[in-house]
């Protein structure tokens, strides 16, 4: 039972990735306030949305239905994970009448947090183009703001495939008349985490997860592009396979007076604290030109554990591609069995 888990790091340069509820003509960027200081942040929500948009297009997305009207309107996905990698790995939940059934994530995001409090700027602008002579312009206004965030991750490779037909909250994964389709269609049943489960085939289960890095690997999108279009493939981005699905990964990332930290110090106390729960190399996906001075003291500082294979570093989408194929060859099969 293995569990990828780590950091993701996105760097925004004067960027409005992620709007929340306008106030008069203002539209606001999403933040928090911790004691005195503001944070802004991109929603779990947002950044999930953005991995499954970036998903290549030749991967067909679950068709999303939506019933109802006004506040009993309701929108969900055919939540048929054994047909599309986006309904298993992000999960879904189906509640209409007669029909209740959902399928909690595989794919684990944090809300992605400024690592350091930010001044948020607040931008004005007018628009008078074509206007008459002496006509008062529209006043119009948004924020935007520079800051790195951080957010954690989490897959839970065991259950890539496999649809519990307990669930958890005793609502199995899929419908019940999907599950007596699936079985006629001669799927593995499988004993797992104390109750029965369908399965897929491992070279599909193993595709379906090289897919999932391979994608956050070119991750795309965010609001405002046509005035704050920025690259939101990662930054950083750190990944360990952790058998018991902690995350010990998550506090590597800092800042003094500011500007971003990474704590190598830190990184190599976690996996000498957690080295029996390690079943692999930790991963570091770090990009040229992204805090530069540290990545080059980082990759010195981690020179041993480079060498004897316990750490392997550089680029991110070299990294996350490099998973995405070993996952494919089948070289981390015991990744994605679950003993229990």
């Amino acid at each position: 039972m293995t569990y990828l888990v780590g950091t993701l790091i996105l760097e925004i340069k004067a960027g409005a990735p992620n709007n929340g509820r306008g106030e008069d003509n203002v539209a606001k960027v999403k933040s928090t306030r911790v004691g005195m200081k503001t944070y802004p942040y991109v929603s779990a929500q947002a950044l999930r949305r953005w991995w499954r948009d970036s998903l290549p297009a030749s991967e067909e997305r679950a068709p999303v239905v939506r019933s109802g009207k006004g506040k009993k309107q309701q929108a969900y996905t055919v939540g048929r994970g054994d047909l599309y990698l986006d309904d298993d790995l992000f999960g879904y939940m189906v509640a209409v009448e007669k029909k209740s059934f959902n399928r909690d994530t595989v794919l684990a995001v944090g809300t992605a947090m400024s690592v350091a409090p930010r001044q948020i700027t607040q931008d004005f602008g007018t628009m008078s183009r074509g206007f008459e002579v002496g006509a008062d312009p529209v006043i119009h206004e948004h924020e935007h703001y520079t800051g790195d965030l951080s957010s954690p991750l989490l897959l839970d490779l065991p259950r890539i495939g496999t649809f519990q037909l307990n669930g958890k909250g005793n609502r199995p994964d899929l419908a019940e008349e999907v599950v007596e389709e699936v079985r006629a269609g001669g799927i593995e049943e499988v004993d797992f985490r104390f109750g029965t489960a369908l399965r897929l085939p491992i070279a599909e289960r193993r595709r379906r997860a090289a897919v999932l890095w391979r994608t956050l690997a070119e991750l795309r999108g965010g609001a405002k592009q046509s005035l704050h279009y920025g690259e939101r493939s990662p930054a950083l981005v750190v990944l360990a396979p952790v058998k018991g699905g902690n995350n010990p990964f998550t506090r590597l990332i800092g800042h003094d007076l500011g500007a971003t930290v990474v704590d190598v110090e830190v990184l190599k106390e976690e996996m000498a604290a957690w080295a029996d729960e390690l079943d692999g190399p930790v991963l570091i996906g770090w990009a040229p030109g992204y805090l530069p001075d540290q990545r080059a003291q980082a990759r010195s500082a981690l020179g041993e554990l480079i060498a004897d294979g316990q750490v392997v570093f550089g680029h991110p989408r070299v990294i996350l591609r490099d998973l995405a194929d070993s996952l494919t060859s089948g070289d981390h099969d015991s990744w994605f069995e679950d003993p229990s």
